[in-house]
């Protein structure tokens, strides 16, 4: 692993944690403080404040504003979704490892989110392991990203009237030619 690395493994090892992947869910609707957070996760303000410093350390979150709260500094957080769309390329083992590792917290996130699914207003799940034409594959890969991208650019804050809490996972990647 190369130095260069680092960055990238230190980002997937703070995503692996399921309760991280939620903070970054949340941050990718609006900027919150570790109070917002704490208070929509159920979660204690120093929990949260510990898992959000974590999330900033890797490069996963950024500052986006600071604002006085009852005497205090309290930061407000969020996540650009730009800049965790594409992990790249995985050089050795180690970081194939800590990908796999993020899939499969992933998986565990889409498990958790699906028992508050509400199916009767519809819901769509695609899963398909594809031989494709290489043009094909990017072309769909673009327009996906495209939606995602659009997808979060309209995100609001939690409990925003007027708006629907939905879920969106999509992993796509090549695979071995076995």
């Amino acid at each position: 692993m190369s130095l260069g690395d680092a960055p990238r493994q230190a980002a997937l090892r703070a995503m692996a944690h399921p309760l991280r992947l939620q903070m970054l869910s949340l941050l990718a609707s609006a900027p919150l403080t570790a109070a917002d957070v704490a208070r929509e996760l159920a979660l204690t303000h120093a929990n949260a404040s510990y898992h959000l410093r974590n999330l900033l350390s890797a490069g996963l979150i950024v500052q986006a504003g600071e604002e006085r709260i009852r005497g205090g500094v309290a930061k407000r957080y969020r996540y650009d979704a730009d800049r965790g769309r594409d992990p790249g390329g995985f050089p050795d083992q180690h970081a194939a490892d800590a990908q796999r590792a993020l899939i499969a917290a992933v998986a565990n996130e889409l498990i958790r989110r699906t028992a508050e699914a509400d199916w009767s207003v519809g819901g769509l799940m695609v899963d398909a392991e594809l031989w494709v034409d290489p043009q094909v594959w990017r072309e769909t890969r673009d327009r996906i990203a495209e939606a995602a991208r659009g997808l979060h650019d309209a995100a609001r804050a939690p409990h925003t009237p007027g708006t629907v809490r939905a879920n969106t996972t999509i992993a796509m990647f090549h695979m071995e030619d076995q």
